[in-house]
């Protein structure tokens, strides 16, 4: 899993501020904000890594840290983490909140990408 910064986000995912959503990837994506010190982060970070080996090649998961992305927490209005956004190739992306349970996380997965 990729942790990305301001930068990687825009060259990767989406212009910031630009109005129109327009992802950039080549396959849809699932996006972790969190932070180190936060006890439910840390209790789906493995779950969310072992998802990354199970979904290799049909979808991207990356990282960000709150804390040392703000403006990034700011434009998706992120007020509690774990927060995981959902990125499709079409449409919106959707935002899950908490610590998701594995089976969770896939559902989640199945309704948003259509993946089994």
């Amino acid at each position: 899993m990729e942790i990305l910064t301001k930068k990687t986000f825009t060259e990767k995912i989406s212009e910031l501020n630009s109005g129109d959503w327009v992802f950039k990837g080549n396959k849809p994506a699932i996006l972790d904000f969190y932070a180190d010190w936060c006890g439910p982060c840390k209790m789906i970070a493995p779950i969310l890594e072992e998802l990354s080996k199970e979904y290799n090649g049909k979808i991207d998961f990356y990282k960000i840290d709150v804390d040392k992305e703000p403006e990034l927490s700011r434009s998706f209005k992120i007020q509690s983490i774990p927060s995981l956004l959902f990125i499709s190739m079409e449409g919106n992306p959707q935002m899950a909140l908490g610590a998701l349970s594995k089976n969770e996380l896939k559902k989640a997965i199945k309704n948003t990408f259509k993946l089994e």
